[in-house]
């Protein structure tokens, strides 16, 4: 009676260890998109998208909708954000850190507008409507698809941050004065990408003064940014002013997301920020983009530093 019993133990044991393993190779089997081997060069009579997964390329695959939040953490209201007061915020006042050499406080209003300036010179700017006026074979949500790739590709070789934006405005310049069929369009995503990561090479010095959240929570909501081809018409540093805008709404949402040093520095109002910021916050929401994974699952990575799943 007491070897049926071990026997039957054993047995137990045996089949709990076999239902373990079966799931652990389950997990381990389950197909992970391949950097720079899945994006297919097929044409079709249908509006493909780069992609193999089918889901990410009909134009019409509408994002999962999610429940209604709070109005406090819903859309940024105008009322809202008029009903606070605008303060100062001496954190992010540059002349305060004058004693520090490198920060050049005193020629810092003089540097924000050269770069303004630049930034805003014609060669430096894609057509906000090229896809309309220039490419026949190229849509915005297969420019979505390709950027999405660009994204793990820059994750997989560990590329700067820098490099992923001038890749991405390099396509955009591109693809505003030349029209190519969308085999090509691949093939432009890693040619943009090996240029700007020559030009990207040197690393810039963290700010140990820094917010962890904020900048974390920043990036994200910067590179959601870059998927959307309705951020395209934006000024860089616009996009940059509303990311801030929208970081600090989300983590202080009791406090005016803006202060005068911001205002000074940037060159925007919170006024000027409200279609951009908007756009960012349906970003953030998954109600725009929704599809398009590989931003929100490279920044799932970074749990210990930020939460960003809002």
């Amino acid at each position: 009676m007491a070897d049926q019993e071990n026997c039957m133990r054993v047995t137990r044991l045996a089949a709990k260890k076999r239902a373990a393993e079966e799931a652990v190779a389950a997990e381990q089997s389950k197909k992970k998109r391949v950097v720079l081997g899945e994006i297919q060069n097929v044409v079709s009579s249908q509006d493909v998208s780069l992609s193999k997964n089918p889901k990410l390329g009909g134009q019409n695959e509408k994002p999962k909708t999610k429940p209604k939040r709070n109005v406090k953490k819903g859309r940024v209201a105008a009322k809202e954000t008029k009903s606070l007061k605008l303060e100062s915020d001496p954190g992010i006042d540059v002349g305060a850190k004058c004693d520090d050499p490198q920060m050049c406080g005193a020629y810092a209003s003089d540097i924000y507008e050269y770069l303004h300036n630049m930034e805003m010179e014609a060669k430096r700017r894609p057509l906000s409507d090229y896809l309309e006026k220039i490419q026949k074979d190229v849509t915005a949500n297969m420019r979505g698809v390709l950027i999405d790739w660009l994204v793990e590709v820059a994750e997989e070789y560990k590329l700067l941050p820098d490099t992923l934006y001038l890749t991405v405005s390099y396509i955009d310049r591109f693809l505003s004065i030349i029209g190519i069929h969308r085999q090509k369009l691949q093939l432009l995503g890693v040619s943009s990408m090996l240029i700007a990561s020559k030009v990207t090479r040197i690393a810039q010095e963290d700010d140990e003064s820094s917010s962890l959240q904020l900048e974390f929570l920043g990036y994200y909501l910067a590179e959601l940014s870059l998927l959307d081809y309705a951020c395209v018409k934006f000024l860089p540093s616009l996009v940059a002013a509303s990311v801030v805008f929208l970081s600090r709404f989300t983590l202080q949402p009791n406090q005016h997301p803006w202060s005068l040093a911001l205002q000074l520095h940037s060159g925007y109002k919170a006024a000027d920020l409200k279609e951009c910021v908007c756009i960012l916050q349906d970003l953030q929401s998954s109600r725009r983009g929704g599809s398009l994974v590989a931003v929100r699952d490279k920044y799932k990575q970074h749990k210990a530093a930020i939460d960003v799943a809002i």
